[in-house]
């Protein structure tokens, strides 16, 4: 076994060092959520000593000057000896501040800091998410709009079937972000902060210190929750706020993850085709081995990233299910990792599936040869019409096509040739009414129904106003992609 060397780097998780973007890193890091700590204890002095509480500005002020420079082992031997984070974070700050240290977590529990602390860090996630996916949406879109009326094989049980467009498929990733956002918004839109409740949720501490008036408890929990930059709290709570908030938010970003992998997964399809590819750059290695290859690697990305997304959903529902009574603290380890997982991994999703939205792109030529392949097979129908129009019987004519179909269909799977169905319809006399117009009713584009039309019927009616309300926040800026 390898001996054990103090020096050694620890872990350190791939989200951090290979994928998600130094903002979100930030939001969760321990500099943000100790600093953030410390801005909601002097957001309580504020509002205590507005309500008449004795605190003077002076002991504001210096808590403000600390308000940065945390001295983090300092805290960690703290905490080795209370086993409590909250108070080795309260001690070491009373320290930095000697004449605020009498009122620094005046009447509090550890959950007004360590709670409303996690709801202003999930508030600033989907501030963050946001604009990226809207990013995403909008270059989608203009890529549908682009390839809106270029006819491509469509699949159904992943076996060609009625033709599409490269465009209205794209629009059907567009339609399932756009539910994405919608879900996100409303996690952000309908977040509240818990402002001051006390150990059990019954604000019995603050109601001490106001000598029993409950409306000042009341005052101090709104003006705690506008200071923080909510416009409301949440009425009742246990020790903690519900972690049916969690809940809500975890599963939003899942069900973007499932988007995201479903996405991802039908454009490593269309690689292996050779119709559609994600940005390759001239210096990009596909294998070690094989020199030709051109892996899909940022949509297998994508893929193995949304699919851990897609797995911590369960965690927060478990952790919702046994919060026993007013709490219990099994919830802690696990939000730790849960919540940041699920941030850093969408943030990261959305960060590599703008690149790829940024450079996709699209082998006609191979779409209208694969088309070749299968078209003649679908447009049977179209024939067979088309020839009781000019005066034939239909069911003559139906077997004619049922034994040219399968002697070309033969040719296709007993001998790998190509499917030549059109030259045996071209080469057999009975079709001569028809042979004349044969081109146009082989047009693939005569198959597409009115993709191209819903497709922009969709971009007008349903992702322009969504992309308008982001206004120039949405993310468009052209980014690389990290190792």
């Amino acid at each position: 076994m390898t001996e054990f060397n103090p020096e050694f780097r620890g872990y350190r998780s791939p989200l951090s060092t290979r994928y998600a973007s130094k903002e979100m890193q930030y939001l969760f890091s321990e500099q943000n959520k100790f600093s953030t700590w410390r801005k909601l204890w002097i957001i309580l002095a504020k509002a205590q000593k507005e309500l008449g509480l004795e605190i003077s500005d002076a002991q504001i002020a210096e808590m403000e000057a600390h308000i940065e420079d945390i001295d983090f082992p300092a805290a960690a031997e703290e905490e080795k000896l209370t086993r409590h984070d909250v108070m080795a974070h309260v001690h070491v700050f009373a320290k930095q501040c000697p004449l605020a240290a009498p009122i620094i977590h005046l009447g509090a529990t550890s959950c007004y800091v360590g709670d409303n602390t996690d709801l202003l860090v999930l508030k600033g996630g989907l501030d963050s998410l946001l604009p990226k996916l809207v990013g995403v949406i909008k270059r989608l879109s203009e890529f549908a709009v682009e390839y809106r009326d270029l006819p491509t094989l469509g699949f159904t049980h992943l076996q060609p079937a009625q033709l599409t467009t490269v465009g209205k498929r794209c629009t059907l990733w567009v339609q399932d972000l756009l539910m994405d956002e919608r879900a996100l918004r409303n996690c952000r839109d309908n977040l509240r902060f818990r402002g001051v409740k006390g150990t059990t949720g019954t604000q019995a501490s603050f109601l001490q210190l106001f000598a029993g008036d409950g409306d000042k408890v009341r005052q101090l929990d709104q003006k705690v929750t506008n200071l923080a930059g909510f416009e409301k709290y949440y009425a009742v709570t246990g020790q903690t706020y519900t972690r049916k908030v969690d809940l809500e938010i975890v599963s939003a970003l899942s069900s973007l993850g499932a988007t995201v992998h479903k996405m991802c997964s039908d454009l490593r399809l269309l690689a292996s085709r050779k119709e559609v590819e994600e940005p390759f750059e001239k210096t990009q290695i596909g294998s070690s081995a094989m020199a030709y290859k051109r892996n899909p690697m940022r949509s297998e990305r994508c893929c193995a990233l949304a699919r851990h997304l897609i797995t911590l959903h369960a965690s927060a529902a478990n952790t919702l299910a046994v919060q026993w009574l007013e709490r219990t603290l099994d919830d802690s380890a696990n939000r730790r990792l849960t919540l940041s997982e699920a941030f850093l991994s969408a943030d990261a999703c959305l960060l590599t599936l703008l690149n790829i939205s940024q450079g996709l792109v699209v082998y006609p030529k191979v779409i209208e040869r694969n088309i070749a392949q299968e078209l003649p097979f679908m447009s049977t129908e179209n024939v067979i019409m088309a020839m009781v129009k000019a005066g034939g019987d239909r069911q003559i004519c139906h077997e004619k096509i049922r034994v040219l179909s399968h002697e070309a269909g033969a040719q296709v799977k007993q001998h790998g040739k190509d499917n030549d169905l059109v030259e045996r319809i071209r080469a057999d006399a009975y079709f001569a009414p028809i042979l004349g117009d044969l081109d146009n009713i082989l047009d693939p584009k005569t198959f597409t129904g009115r993709a191209a039309d819903q497709v922009l019927e969709f971009v007008r009616e349903e992702v322009d106003p969504v992309v308008a309300r982001y206004g120039s926040n949405v993310e468009t800026k052209s980014i690389g992609l990290a190792i």
